[in-house]
């Protein structure tokens, strides 16, 4: 965790409150609903299955050779590379199928730190996308985070299914340590179809956020990072001598504030946003940043609007 994230300590650490109302109340749905109407505009003409996988199979269009081995179908042989160079040659095509999106939602302390603004804006994002996605006919995972995996919900499809996830959203605590390297490479061993993983976190890893998104990338997922801020986190509103202390690991500290320290720690902060931009542009990943006092549905309507997570 960042020195500057954290706060005066009180008597004992806080533990993330639960959501004492309801995340996903009726004016949630129906914004749903709204958000769905607007993918389908966005996205016409997408059909069930449309998205290609990198899979080889018995599809339609042509991808690849192979060598004929025993066993192999005749029918696949191409028999006109035969006749030209007398080799034995299988083709290989393209199957298309239904585009696997996994949500990944960061439970660590960091997220439900103070307020717990962020990991409410994460959770009510993750049940936006999803929503969306199961509109589109496309199997959704949700799958909760810090420095293991605390909890999941295996792929399912239908609109049927988000109320589903809402309750799983709305069990989900923020507690314990980040550790997204170690955690995601649990995600990706349990999980060996490839997909769309969709990460939602502040990305506050003492082991930096580059190895977790790294994981994703490379074991074949296609990683896209909803980065979730709160404005309050570059500028905390402390004066004087306070005691501060990390609401992850209990790192405590005595520490006189200033001006020219929040000045120092309002730049670091914008530092460690940049480098994150940085990075996902260079790896050619998709960045969103997501602000915790911007609507959810406003961000998702963001997403569609830079092209989606949704080809």
């Amino acid at each position: 965790m960042l020195d500057f994230l954290r706060k005066s300590r009180p008597s004992t650490p806080p533990r993330a409150p639960r959501t004492t109302t309801a995340l996903f109340d009726d004016d949630f749905q129906k914004k749903l609903e709204t958000l769905a109407i607007v993918s389908r505009r966005v996205f016409a003409g997408r059909m069930r299955a449309e998205r290609r996988s990198k899979k080889k199979g018995s599809g339609v269009e042509f991808a690849d050779h192979r060598d004929y081995v025993a066993g192999d179908d005749f029918r696949f042989v191409d028999w006109n590379v035969y006749q030209r160079f007398g080799r034995l040659l299988v083709r290989l095509y393209e199957e298309e199928e239904d585009l696997g999106i996994y949500f990944i939602v960061d439970c660590s302390a960091s997220m439900g730190f103070g307020s717990g603004r962020k990991f409410d804006q994460a959770r009510r994002l993750a049940a936006a996308l999803a929503y969306v996605g199961l509109a589109n006919l496309d199997r959704v995972a949700v799958i909760g985070v810090n420095d293991e995996v605390v909890a999941q919900i295996p792929s399912t499809r239908g609109k049927a299914r988000i109320f589903t996830l809402f309750q799983f959203l709305e069990k989900l605590e923020a507690n314990g340590t980040t550790n997204l390297g170690d955690a995601l490479g649990t995600v990706v061993a349990q999980h060996k179809r490839r997909g769309l993983a969709v990460l939602l976190s502040d990305l506050y890893d003492p082991a930096g956020f580059e190895r977790g998104i790294n994981v994703l990338r490379y074991n074949k997922f296609e990683p896209y990072v909803v980065h979730v801020v709160d404005p309050a986190d570059a500028r905390p509103d402390l004066r004087g001598d306070v005691h501060v202390y990390d609401c992850e690991t209990g790192d405590e500290r005595e520490v006189t504030v200033t001006d020219s320290l929040l000045d120092r720690m309002e730049a670091a902060y914008r530092d460690y946003l940049a480098d994150v931009e940085r990075f996902c542009a260079k790896n050619q990943v998709p960045y969103f940043p997501a602000g915790v006092d911007v609507p959810f549905d406003e961000l998702v309507l963001r997403v569609f609007r830079r092209g989606g997570f949704l080809r």
